[in-house]
C-alpha cells in the first residue's frame, strides 16, 4: 500500500489530493484543510447514495454497501468530531467530510496502519495549512504566491496558535 499525490484544489488554497493504494488499486484519495479531512472514494458502477452505508464515529469509520460486509472499517489516525462530519455523493464519487477535533493539526494519514505521507509531502501539507491560516487571519491579503524559507512552522502552534471560530 502506498500514497501518491494527485492534483486538486479547495477554495483559494491549493491542496493536493493524496491517493491511498493497495495492491496497485486506488482505495481512496484524501486532502485536508485546517478544519477538515476530505476523503474521496470511487464506488462500483451503479452504486447510488441510497445503497451506501457510512457510519462515522469519533474514533472510527465503517463504509460499505448495505447488506454486504464493510469495504472499510478503520480507526482514524486522530480525533474526528462525528457530529459535524458527513458524507455525500458528488459526480459519481463518494465524498466524506471529516471534521478534525484539533483544528490546525496536520494529519499524516487518514486511518491508523495506512501509509503515512513522506516527509516532503508532510512539509507541503504544513505549508498549505499555514497559507490557509494566514489567509483566514488576514482576509485582505493575497498569500497565493507566498513561500517559506527553512522549516515550515506548525500551523496549530505558530504565533500563539490557531484560533477557533
Amino acid at each position: 500500500a502506498g500514497l501518491s499525490r494527485q492534483p486538486g484544489c479547495m477554495d483559494k488554497i491549493e491542496v493536493k489530493r493524496l491517493a491511498y493504494t493497495h495492491q496497485g488499486r486506488t482505495i481512496y484519495e484524501w486532502e485536508q484543510t485546517l478544519e477538515e479531512l476530505h476523503v474521496y472514494i470511487r464506488p462500483p458502477p451503479g452504486v447510488t447514495a441510497k445503497m451506501v452505508s457510512c457510519t462515522i464515529r469519533p474514533g472510527e469509520m465503517t463504509l460499505g454497501i448495505k447488506g454486504n460486509p464493510p469495504f472499510l472499517s478503520e480507526r482514524f489516525e486522530s480525533g474526528v468530531n462525528s457530529d459535524e462530519s458527513m458524507w455525500c455523493m458528488e459526480d459519481g464519487e463518494l465524498h466524506i467530510i471529516l471534521t478534525k477535533v484539533s483544528r490546525g493539526v496536520p494529519w499524516s494519514a487518514v486511518f491508523q496502519g495506512h501509509t503515512k505521507v513522506d516527509p516532503f509531502t508532510q512539509s507541503e501539507v504544513q505549508k498549505s495549512l499555514m497559507l490557509e491560516r494566514f489567509q483566514e487571519e488576514n482576509p485582505g491579503f493575497d498569500f497565493s504566491g507566498a513561500t517559506f524559507n527553512g522549516q515550515v512552522p506548525d500551523p496549530k502552534t505558530f504565533m500563539g496558535g490557531v484560533g477557533y471560530k
